[in-house]
């Protein structure tokens, strides 16, 4: 590839003479890397892990993960191994043990988002943010994949945080940059790179940070991060960010093995992901607290009597609850026909999201109710709190879980008139409705696989599955 001769330039003198190595790297193949779902599959074995992170892992080669039923049930994420520094970042800076609210404000697609809800308790709030409302939509995808059910995915601009003052223990800002991390993966990222976007980028994470910082309570964590490697953008901002505001950073511990270069400017510590020294794409991350100490948050004081949401009635409840493992740890709530299910624990700062801001989705979709009958919502077939023993199941194998994925109606070798739920490997992939000797597929339409299947389907073709213990 032709780099911008001013980026050369500049990456030259941040570098030395280590720059050919860096270069050379960049004309690489870019690592692929998974971050695996706990609470749906096993360890895989015999996969190298991301060292700074317990569930990612490298796979030999990019497979077809378009046509891994796995993938859609989401038993995994495809996510970019540096970015999954996060993990550290939060096990170090954070009490994970404690429910926490928590934002991840440019969350699309997903990534950092998923990786958030595997880490947090199940009593911890995360908000998942996407300001641009057709990625709103793929994150939601997404989280609703993952299946944790304590995650509210919202499209709001980063100012409208300030709604919710002092509400927020975590923030995570993945902020939008230049992207010159992103060289070596992505050809499109070469071209549109100029000066004048870096500058831009910027001043634009700059409001960004002044946005949100209000609603981040006094002793708060504020996770930096971009994938580009110029200062502007990075050290220069977050020292900025510690001059304007009273933000105190943090140090994180770094295994030397790791290859991950430490950083610091104007006594900002920021870390920095090369490709020439780590396995996976450019990347940068800072760490941040706010000054003060916050109120103890976590004493309800008395309910409120006024809710936005609405609970469900009891007679709604009862012929649901059983579809879901623990349904004492829910509060059921019910928008238009949708019941859903909210973990008790973080009800009422769901509320309070749900007053202040524009919410695409949360908790776990259950049910639709029509009339008197019920219809199971995809949201419950991805849940891990899903129970199973509520529903006929059918072992799907991998032709015909990529025929129900592609939302073709496919034959069930037999007769009735009940849901059924699809599975592969025994991962739950969504419903159909069982019509005599027929099925209908209720697989969502917006979700389904739209590549031709090969003429001969093998499961070498596909990613996973070999390497599961």
């Amino acid at each position: 590839m032709d780099l911008p001769v001013t980026f050369v330039e500049r990456m030259q003198r941040l570098l030395g003479a280590e720059y050919p190595a860096f270069e050379q790297a960049l004309q690489g193949t870019p690592p692929v890397s998974i971050r695996i779902n706990s609470a749906k599959i096993t360890i895989p074995e015999g996969l190298p892990p991301v060292p700074w992170t317990t569930t990612g892992y490298y796979l030999p080669e990019r497979p077809l993960f378009t046509l891994d039923p796995m993938i859609h049930a989401g038993a995994y994420y495809v996510q970019e191994a540096s970015s999954m520094f996060l993990e550290q970042a939060l096990r170090q800076a954070v009490d994970l043990d404690r429910p926490l609210q928590v934002l991840d404000l440019c969350g699309a697609p997903g990534g950092k988002s998923t990786h958030l809800a595997s880490l947090l308790s199940p009593d911890s709030l995360l908000v998942s943010n996407e300001v641009i409302r057709s990625r709103a939509s793929i994150l939601a995808e997404n989280i609703a994949k993952w299946g944790s059910g304590n995650v509210l995915v919202t499209s709001n601009d980063p100012r409208d945080f300030g709604k919710l003052p002092e509400f927020f223990d975590l923030m995570v800002v993945d902020a939008p940059c230049s992207g010159e991390g992103m060289f070596r993966k992505d050809a499109q990222a070469v071209q549109e790179w100029s000066e004048e976007n870096v500058k831009l980028c910027a001043q634009r994470q700059q409001r960004i940070l002044m946005d949100v910082w209000e609603a981040l309570r006094p002793g708060g964590i504020l996770v930096y991060s971009t994938c580009t490697w110029n200062e502007a953008e990075n050290e220069q901002n977050i020292a900025w960010l510690a001059e304007q505001q009273d933000a105190e950073p943090i140090k994180l511990q770094l295994d030397p093995t790791w290859g991950i270069v430490p950083t610091q400017q104007q006594g900002v510590e920021g870390y920095r992901f090369y490709p020439h020294k780590v396995q996976g794409e450019g990347f940068f991350m800072a760490v941040v607290r706010k000054a003060g100490v916050a109120a103890d948050s976590y004493e309800s004081g008395g309910r409120k009597k006024k809710y936005k949401l609405t609970i469900a009635g009891k007679k709604e409840r009862a012929l649901v609850e059983n579809w879901v493992q623990d349904p004492e740890r829910f509060e059921w709530v019910q928008y238009g026909e949708v019941i859903s299910a909210i973990p008790a624990p973080i009800f009422e700062a769901a509320d309070q999201v749900y007053q202040k801001l524009y919410v695409v989705y949360a908790g776990t979709e259950v049910a639709e109710v029509k009339g008197k009958k019920l219809k199971p919502m995809h949201g419950l077939a991805m849940s891990q709190y899903l129970n199973k023993k509520a529903f006929q199941t059918v072992d799907l194998n991998l032709e015909e879980a990529l025929r129900f994925l592609r939302k073709e109606d496919i034959s069930l070798g037999s007769s009735g008139s009940d849901w059924v739920l699809m599975l592969y490997k025994g991962l739950p992939l969504g419903w159909a409705k069982q019509v005599g000797n027929r099925i209908n597929n209720y697989y969502p339409k917006e979700w389904r696989i739209r590549m031709e299947l090969p003429a001969e389907i093998g499961e070498e073709l596909f990613s996973l599955g070999r390497y599961l213990v």
